[in-house]
């Protein structure tokens, strides 16, 4: 009897998969479900709130991604039934697997902090990017030179300090009325990093006149101003929240273990149950002393081999392991980039035209990888 599978989210976790499953099942049939019917690559979504253009770069339909013989739902995934096997979408579409490959992605994490879910913007798809992009375009055109627009971003991971970066680039762009805040809860950004990258960013933002404020954890939020345990209140006009992450709401009634909502998965991408594997954001993979990151890298890299692993328990072979790795750090501060331990280079941190050029390098590849060259150089300038 033909396999059904079913691949759950269109992030670079599930349009990888895709891609691999398709070269490794010959007899299964392969469902794709995602509530968008492109691929966006996520990492340089933050470019869209500078310039909204850049959202056709990097939106990249299905059609170009799969092969023909894969069929294509385009939905919001509600519910996982493990014990039944059967996935249901926000229309009523019930969707039967045999094995379901979850790769759902995240959700903002708020840690409970109050009234910062009703009054931050997100950036996790396509349409927060173009809503930050509105919210400080309307900002900038109510304010002054006088009252200048109070622009606060809330969390310095990779997410918050390339969104700072971007509106910066737009506030010197348009000659804006804007001030920037950076926010962290920890003593340094980027915390849990190189202390050599965290000063070579440290410095980028400070250039870019975008003010960073550390070791004061945010107690609450209102319409008006943020809260902090320490500090005194900051008021804004945009406040974005880039702090954390947590697993998506159709995951909670799965039959799996999970942790803050995100599959459990072995090094094999096999969860505790042996016909749902997980990938990417949806998942804490075990890695030894320390899951997977969930970063755009890891996600790529287990994509590679999940395909291979779902064809092995179809034909009930031993799967094999995946070991995540570190191939180095590349973040964006508007038109300029840091590079920081990349795999095979001598130097550890550097700037300027190497780190930017490299990384186009990586985005323009996974967009060639996934659709075409074609399109990649199409894209280049804009990434």
């Amino acid at each position: 009897m033909t396999a059904q599978v079913v691949v759950l989210g269109a992030g670079y976790a599930g349009a990888g998969a895709v891609q691999t499953l398709e070269d490794e099942l010959e007899d299964a049939r392969i469902t794709w479900i995602s509530d968008t019917d492109y691929h966006l690559v996520l990492h340089e979504s933050h470019r869209v709130i500078r310039n909204p253009g850049v959202q056709e770069h990097i939106k990249i339909p299905v059609e170009e991604i799969k092969s023909p013989s894969t069929r294509f739902i385009e939905g919001e995934v509600t519910d996982v039934d493990t014990d039944e096997r059967v996935v249901s979408l926000d229309d009523g579409t019930n969707v039967e697997y045999d094995y379901v490959l979850v790769a759902l992605g995240s959700s903002t994490a708020y840690y409970g902090i109050p009234g910062l879910d009703e009054h931050s913007l997100t950036l996790k798809s396509l349409d927060d990017a173009l809503e930050i992009h509105r919210s400080v375009k309307e900002a900038a055109a109510e304010a002054t030179r006088e009252d200048p627009a109070q622009i606060a971003i809330g969390g310095a991971g990779l997410s918050g300090i390339q969104s700072a970066g971007e509106i910066a680039e737009f506030r010197d762009a348009h000659n804006a009325p804007i001030e920037i805040s950076l926010i962290e809860a920890l003593p340094e950004i980027m915390p849990g990093q190189d202390p050599e990258l965290q000063g070579a960013v440290k410095k980028r933002l400070q250039e870019k006149d975008i003010e960073i404020l550390t070791d004061d954890p945010i107690t609450e939020a209102d319409e008006d101003a943020i809260h902090f345990d320490e500090g005194e209140p900051l008021e804004y006009d945009v406040f974005v929240w880039t702090g954390g992450i947590t697993g998506r709401e159709a995951l909670e009634g799965a039959n799996v273990e999970k942790e803050h909502n995100r599959v459990v998965a072995e090094s094999t991408f096999q969860t505790s149950d042996d016909r749902v594997f997980a990938i990417g954001d949806s998942a804490v993979i075990d890695q030894g002393e320390a899951p997977a990151p969930p970063t755009a890298q890891a996600a790529w890299q287990a994509a590679e081999l999940v395909g291979e692993n779902v064809a092995r328990a179809i034909e009930g072979r031993p799967l094999k392991t995946w070991t995540y790795k570190d191939k180095g750090t590349l973040i964006s501060i508007g038109d300029e980039a840091v590079a920081n331990d990349i795999q095979g280079l001598p130097i550890n941190t550097f700037g300027w035209i190497g780190a930017e050029t490299l990384k186009k390098m990586v985005a323009a590849r996974w967009i060639a990888d996934v659709s075409s060259p074609k399109r990649a150089k199409r894209a280049w300038k804009h990434l």
